[in-house]
């Protein structure tokens, strides 16, 4: 009984601190000014850095999308799911076998996936199909990172 007390204290703080590290990592605010400037990065970078980058604008438009659904605002953060299945396409055409951060877009897109998941428990009964659609771009854009990651 004695090492149980320990044990769970331990799981209660472990638990507790899995959700302020599954947030977003830098806490710049998310605007749309900054995701277009992210995403023209993106299209002008180099082929060996556009996956990591892809996957940080899925990450940040998921983000601000989720804030949006949470505002009240569920026509724009719709916009910005169907924004996020596109470029989750471009993630697959853009992933190379020279990728400068493959692992830490695979981490990144992993992580989009559960907060994906986590929106689509949230969301009506009207706005699930949308985000189950997305969910499953992502995950598709994150196993094929994932398999070019295990392939090196």
């Amino acid at each position: 009984m004695r090492s149980v007390i320990p044990i769970a204290a331990f799981l209660t703080l472990t638990l507790s601190a899995i959700p302020l590290c599954a947030s977003s990592g830098d806490n710049k605010p998310l605007d749309p000014d900054a995701i277009a400037a992210l995403e023209a990065r993106a299209a002008q970078a180099q082929p060996r850095e556009q996956t990591f980058l892809y996957a940080q604008l899925v990450q940040q438009m998921t983000e601000l999308s989720i804030r949006q659904y949470a505002a009240g605002d569920a026509e724009k953060a719709s916009n910005l799911l169907k924004r996020i299945q596109q470029i989750a396409q471009r993630i697959h055409l853009s992933i190379s076998d020279n990728d400068k951060r493959l692992k830490n877009a695979e981490m990144l897109l992993s992580h989009t996936a559960f907060r994906l998941s986590e929106m689509l428990h949230a969301t009506s009964v009207e706005d699930r199909p949308l985000v189950e659609q997305t969910l499953a771009q992502v995950t598709q854009a994150q196993n094929a990172t994932m398999i070019r990651v295990f392939q090196k």
